[in-house]
């Protein structure tokens, strides 16, 4: 059973960072992409960034280029965001996700098979 849990939520002020952290376990994540989607109060869940452990590519949500930053420690089968310059509109649910297809990136939940549960990040003006 794959498991995801996400960690480092909280209330931030604009401007600020946040560290956000999704531990995963359950199988070998090597050959499969990994990546986070938000979803604000009455809006749709969104892509926000990817990530392959297999080959490290990398793609983003236009929302989030330039701020936020995905990276992996696969010692620990840890994914993270770093989200800096944080902007009231990224107040919103964050959800890791993963897939058990080898997509090369996750860009649609429509790809996305397993989900965290998620972690409240707000951001105050």
């Amino acid at each position: 059973q794959v498991q995801l849990v996400e960690s480092g939520g909280g209330l931030v002020q604009a401007g600020g960072s946040l560290r956000l952290s999704c531990a995963a376990s359950g199988r070998t994540f090597s050959a499969y992409p990994m990546g986070w989607f938000r979803q604000g109060p009455g809006k749709e869940r969104e892509f926000v960034a990817t990530i392959s452990w297999s080959d490290g590519s990398i793609y983003y949500g236009d929302s989030v280029k330039g701020r936020f930053t995905i990276s992996i420690d696969k010692a620990k089968n840890t994914v993270y965001l770093q989200m800096n310059s944080l902007k009231p509109e990224d107040t919103a649910v964050y959800y890791c996700a993963a897939a058990g297809t080898p997509w090369k990136a996750i860009l649609s939940t429509m790809q996305v098979d397993y989900w965290g549960r998620g972690t409240q990040v707000t951001v105050s003006s």
